[in-house]
């Protein structure tokens, strides 16, 4: 006992003097970490884009998207898409190594019974026996442990930041593929609209022919037109089916027809306060995860120090035996042991020392990676709000365009009929027309898109109250 006593004064003298080694340290975000400027100069004095320290990305899911099929299909995938479940199990994984790094300060006990029959000089056979109760408890003065308990911690954390993302990542994507469905559904709806005028144009040409006010000419060129507009058909449904293929996989779902409502009611959030910088470091859940891995980093340099240093282990036994020495004693008798053992590195210094060296490199991989997660935050919240901006702008130009080649259209048609203009005009401004009103459904998407990539890029849709135990 006294040398027991010895080990721990000793180890705790090494442990003062060793502190100045961080190996007792928490982990501590690093100050030269740059997120000062991320949104660039896109904040505006403007109520659609609003910097202060409201986000537009802590708005639950639900009142960002408020079709209530698109919300019924948001829920169906955090409920059952795979890579969420995966990373479910990943978070239990976690859990459960963290629980066995915690467990590891706790003494361990064994039971282990033997017994056996002896005889000597064709003597009758003697059964021996003992069951003893063996305990041994590592004394963690150098951290080893406690360094592993933090890792186990960081990197549960981690794991949950990892879930928090794919279901930012799944709830996007829902929403995306949802709208890009309803813009096909627009787009499909004008495009046969066209090909039904543009059959009552060739009916048309073919009278006018008859009344000499047209030739062959213009009538094989308006068939034409015709054909290829309904040509374009097949391939907007094609379109429409692989989205709904690929939404139903995202699901969990076999392929098949995705319920939806009407491009035209669909209602986004107009007002976008994109909060501070620094705010990523907590709403985004990747960068979180770059961060924990950090952390975890720092903590694996931890333990690869603390291998310098010796490690005390306590051990005892406790038990019942019928075998005392070379005599057997019966009833028997009870068995008590007790031992320390203090173990110090000498020959694996070498070893030791690449080791850090390792860990050390890991730890600057680790900082850089957050670095780097934290500009790319900042580079997809500023080309969202740019993106949000300039789609804006293009809608309204948009609407004047569809507007002028709606009169140019009825224009060219009467003047056609008066004989002042050629068919030609008429199938040129028509064409113009169609293809600005495919624009413009086109245009409308992509304003959503950037809104769903805003709401993304700042963390959105994931749970507030996360648990982080």
């Amino acid at each position: 006992m006294k040398r027991i006593l010895l080990y721990a004064v000793c180890g705790l003298t090494m442990a003062t003097t060793f502190n100045s080694c961080h190996i007792y340290n928490k982990y501590h975000r690093p100050d030269d970490v740059m997120v000062e400027g991320l949104f660039r100069d896109t904040v505006s004095d403007t109520d659609t884009l609003a910097g202060d320290t409201a986000s537009f990305g802590d708005l639950p899911w639900e009142e960002v998207f408020t079709d209530p099929i698109l919300q019924d299909l948001i829920r169906t995938g955090l409920e059952k898409n795979s890579d969420l479940q995966t990373a479910m199990l990943q978070v239990e994984a976690a859990q459960a190594s963290f629980n066995a790094a915690r467990l590891a300060f706790l003494p361990a006990f064994n039971l282990a019974p033997q017994g056996g029959v002896s005889s000597f000089d064709s003597s009758k056979g003697t059964w021996t026996y003992s069951a003893p109760v063996t305990a041994s408890w590592e004394i963690d003065i150098f951290g080893r442990l406690l360094n592993s308990k933090r890792n186990a911690k960081a990197m549960l954390m981690q794991s949950e930041a990892y879930k928090q993302a794919v279901r930012t990542q799944i709830i996007a994507t829902i929403a995306n593929g949802y709208y890009t469905l309803l813009m096909l559904d627009e787009q499909l709806a004008i495009t046969e609209e066209t090909a039904l005028t543009w059959q009552k144009s060739v009916e048309t040409i073919r009278a006018m022919k008859v009344g000499g006010m047209a030739n062959e000419a213009a009538v094989a060129q308006s068939e034409a037109n015709s054909y290829m507009i309904a040509a374009s058909i097949p391939t907007l449904r094609q379109q429409i089916r692989e989205t709904e293929n690929s939404l139903s996989t995202l699901l969990y779902q076999a392929p098949q027809s995705i319920p939806r409502g009407k491009f035209q009611d669909q209602k986004l959030p107009e007002s976008y306060q994109v909060g501070v910088p620094v705010q990523l470091l907590a709403n985004r859940p990747d960068v979180r995860s770059a961060e924990l891995s950090l952390a975890a980093a720092y903590y694996s340099t931890n333990i690869a120090r603390s291998a310098f240093y010796p490690n005390i282990v306590i051990s005892g036994s406790a038990g019942w035996t019928n075998s005392a020495g070379s005599a057997i004693v019966n009833p028997g008798k009870v068995l008590l042991s007790a031992a320390a053992s203090l173990v110090q590195p000498l020959f694996n210094r070498g070893s030791n020392i690449a080791n850090l060296k390792a860990a050390k490199a890991q730890q600057q991989i680790a900082a850089i990676n957050f670095q780097q997660a934290i500009l790319n935050a900042g580079e997809e919240v500023s080309n969202a709000l740019y993106q949000i901006e300039t789609t804006k702008e293009t809608l309204v130009n948009r609407e004047q365009q569809v507007a002028s080649l709606e009169k140019a259209v009825e224009s060219t048609m009467s003047l056609m009929t008066l004989g002042t203009s050629t068919y030609l005009e008429v199938l040129t401004a028509q064409q113009s027309l169609l293809n600005a009103q495919l624009s413009q459904i086109s245009d409308s998407y992509q304003c959503m898109v950037a809104v769903i990539n805003l709401y993304h890029a700042l963390g959105g849709g994931r749970e507030i109250e996360e648990n982080t135990k």
